[in-house]
């Protein structure tokens, strides 16, 4: 089994940062892709940013390119997403995800397997 918890929402004012962490526990992460998911309210679930584990190739939505940075900490089995510039478009509940050994998809939720809980971001204008 794959733990994921996230961590770091709050609320913050537009054209602030902040930094959301997902924390993993379980399996071997050289094999993982994990990404970052967002929900905002009547909305469907929307890709913001993946990454492989064991390269650190990155790929982002197009909404989110240059203002935020996925990464991962190989020693804390812990991914970032580093949120610089935020918008109120950007509220939203953001979700971390992981799957294991697949070649394609990262921008598909249908292609995780494991989910973390949830955590909400705010920006106000």
């Amino acid at each position: 089994q794959v733990q994921l918890v996230e961590s770091g929402g709050g609320l913050v004012q537009a054209g602030g940062s902040l930094r959301l962490s997902c924390a993993a526990a379980g399996r071997t992460f050289s094999r993982f892709r994990m990404g970052w998911f967002r929900q905002a309210p009547g909305k469907e679930r929307e890709f913001v940013a993946a990454i492989i584990w064991s390269s650190g190739s990155t790929y982002y939505a197009d909404s989110v390119k240059g203002r935020f940075t996925i990464s991962r900490d190989n020693a804390k089995n812990t991914m970032y997403l580093q949120m610089n510039s935020l918008k109120p478009a950007d509220t939203a509940v953001y979700y971390c995800a992981a799957v294991i050994d697949v070649g394609s998809g990262l921008s598909l939720s249908k292609t995780y397997d494991y989910w973390g809980q949830g955590t909400q971001v705010t920006v106000s204008s």
